[in-house]
């Protein structure tokens, strides 16, 4: 998994896999960040004043690795993946710290099995998701938009709407977002520095799921 170049089936699924494996372990880095927090009441003070600039430094993370991947060489994207992995847990856990810890791990099994799910139904169909993605994406963009512009309303029912239309999107973004890490795998050869990219995809698509479907069923504390 750490080789610059490694094997590849000729349908993508080992490079698939190496996906997989870097997403996992990017939660895992999460899940360590996270918890290290919780143990320091300190600590977790310092991630809430400073939760906007963490959230800026995570935006700028995804954007290097997103747009300039062709541009760094891969052990760079691999310790950004990392770095970006750590400070998502910090900033994940400024969210779920409203939350109840048995809603928090309702939530999380739900979205283990949605993510399962679509992740299985996006590598086995026949049918082409590039149209599909296309319109996700465009939905992505307006509740983006929306989010934003309730920071200042503070609407309750525009937050509900954006969190049920989220579920929706980041459902058929990991169908869609495994089709097509699968074909760049059959198309990149395998290079690790595309697996990368990939797993930051999926990571994205699992938090954003688990947030949405949070905001629809946590139950906040007292």
């Amino acid at each position: 998994m750490l080789s610059d170049r490694g094997s590849v089936s000729g349908d993508g699924t080992n490079f698939l896999r190496a996906v997989f494996a870097w997403m996992f372990f990017g939660l895992l880095l999460s899940a360590a960040s996270a918890f290290f927090v919780l143990a320091s009441p300190g600590l977790q003070a310092f991630v809430i004043n400073a939760y906007v600039i963490l959230a800026i430094i995570e935006l700028v993370l995804v954007v290097v690795l997103s747009w300039l991947i062709n541009k760094i060489p891969t052990p760079v994207a691999m310790l950004l993946f990392v770095v970006y992995s750590l400070v998502s847990g910090v900033t994940l856990l400024a969210i779920v710290l409203a939350y109840t810890e048995t809603s928090v791990a309702m939530v999380f099994l739900i979205t283990s099995g949605m993510f399962g799910a679509m992740s299985v139904y996006g590598f086995v169909t026949k049918r082409d998701l590039s149209g599909l993605g296309a319109m996700l994406f465009m939905a992505l963009v307006g509740i983006i938009l929306a989010s934003i512009v309730n920071i200042f309303l503070n609407n309750a029912v525009i937050d509900l709407l954006t969190s049920i239309v989220g579920v929706i999107i980041f459902t058929g973004l990991t169908a869609y977002d495994v089709q097509r890490i699968r074909r760049i795998g059959i198309d990149a050869g395998g290079d690790s520095k595309y697996a990368i990219v990939g797993a930051l995809a999926l990571y994205l698509d699992f938090i954003n799921l688990f947030i949405s479907l949070l905001r629809l069923f946590g139950k906040r504390r007292d």
